[in-house]
């Protein structure tokens, strides 16, 4: 790993060092079956945990696959592997089997790594780790300066990874990004266990090693920016319908949807309901070349909506889901889970404060107002630990909540 001084007058912070190059060097890009071979091989026989981040084209292209792969192993090396030449990863997962995986924000990158293969046996995650001690920023970046005083760039974390070939300067970058996960590590497992969190983290990562996917959202249409001051089930329908003709473009073109046609497009079709391609065009929103090129589309996608029945309008309301109602309604609906809320909240901010942890971190903000919305009968300590393990909550987190929360619920009332 080669670093040079920081130059006088540098705007970063003091006393961090700046990372310019890989301690071996950018390595090739690992693109055919006979250099992924040698990759298994090698990484298979390195010692200690194993480094991994992968790279995606958020805002270009279609969903959140991979557009590149990177690992680093003491003995190894770091590969960095295309994984549209090479699309089962697999036999590297096989090779590591029981071996543990240190990534940053290992929620963000594991979904897209298990459907190229890749699943770890375990897994030691930095940015939890950095939020269990409570630091204040917990961005890659932000913590290697902090903790290691080395400086990473990242000027390249939003650029275009489906560009073949890859620049060499974003290669670098890449490498840059696992060069010292595992030094960080180590770091931050010494301070983990000096605070007495060791086993929170171990349950963290425990918990985002076996997160299942997310479900499909309900109507994601729904969130086009700016869709909330639309009130007219109309408009609302024509929202949805050019969301959808949108979408299925995007899809069959592998572009990001907002590339394709931006929500303020949308929107703004929606409020002027057009009737014809010309009266689309005027919009402004409309006046680039390649929305112009696809108006017929859109404007098709106008008139489905404006056809519809009245039964087939969506609600305004949006769809119902067993989610408790906005907390800001509670007052009204509910004042005793509205005071089971407040004293919650308190609680976990004072939780959050004596441990230093982001409350966050302690209880999943959802969770939590499920559990003050419908509380268990009795409202105890027992039952209260047996409702939010069924929630997901980990057992450090029970262990902190449940006792506090069952003497709150006690003191509003919501025993039975």
């Amino acid at each position: 790993m080669q670093s040079v001084p920081q130059p006088a007058g540098s705007p970063a912070e003091p006393d961090v060092t700046p990372l310019t190059e890989p301690s071996e060097g950018v390595p090739a890009v690992v693109d055919t079956p006979e250099a992924f071979a040698r990759v298994v091989e090698a990484f298979g026989a390195g010692t200690g945990p194993v480094a991994v981040d992968a790279e995606r084209a958020s805002g270009y292209r279609y969903g959140q696959h991979n557009y590149l792969v990177q690992v680093r192993r003491e003995g190894a090396g770091t590969a960095l592997i295309d994984p549209v030449a090479v699309p089962d990863l697999s036999p590297l997962s096989d090779a590591l089997v029981g071996v543990e995986w240190v990534l940053h924000a290992a929620s963000q990158d594991l979904p897209a790594l298990a459907e190229q293969g890749m699943r770890p046996s375990r897994v030691f995650d930095t940015e939890l780790g950095a939020r269990l001690l409570g630091l204040e920023r917990v961005g890659l970046a932000a913590v290697v300066a902090e903790l290691l005083g080395l400086g990473l760039a990242k000027e390249h974390s939003a650029v275009d990874w489906s560009t073949r070939p890859l620049p060499e300067q974003w290669l670098r970058y890449a490498a840059l990004d696992v060069e010292v996960l595992v030094e960080l590590r180590e770091v931050l497992a010494e301070r983990l266990a000096l605070a007495g969190k060791a086993q929170w983290a171990a349950e963290e990562f425990e918990a985002a090693r076996l997160a299942p996917p997310a479900p499909p959202r309900v109507e994601p249409w729904r969130r086009v920016s700016g869709v909330h001051a639309i009130r007219d089930p109309r408009r609302l329908a024509v929202v949805r319908s050019l969301w959808e003709t949108r979408d299925e473009n995007a899809r069959q073109r592998d572009i990001s949807p907002g590339r394709v046609l931006p929500d303020a497009a949308i929107v703004a079709a929606a409020q002027a309901l057009p009737r014809s391609v010309p009266q689309l065009v005027a919009l402004p929103q409309f006046s680039g070349k390649g929305t112009r090129r696809r108006a017929a589309l859109w404007q098709r996608a106008v008139d489905a909506g404006l056809a519809l029945a009245d039964d087939q309008l969506p609600s305004v309301r949006g769809p119902r889901t067993d989610a408790p109602p906005p907390p800001r309604a509670w007052a009204d609906r509910d004042p005793a889970a509205a005071a089971r809320l407040a004293a919650a909240r308190a609680i976990v901010a004072e939780l959050s404060e004596a441990h230093t942890v982001p409350a966050e971190n302690l209880l999943q903000p959802d969770l939590l107002r499920r559990v003050c919305w419908t509380p268990p009968q009795p409202a105890d300590a027992e039952h209260l630990a047996e409702r939010l393990a069924a929630g997901g909550a980990r057992p450090w987190q029970i262990g902190l909540l449940a006792p506090r929360l069952a003497e709150a619920f006690a003191a509003q009332g919501a025993v039975a």
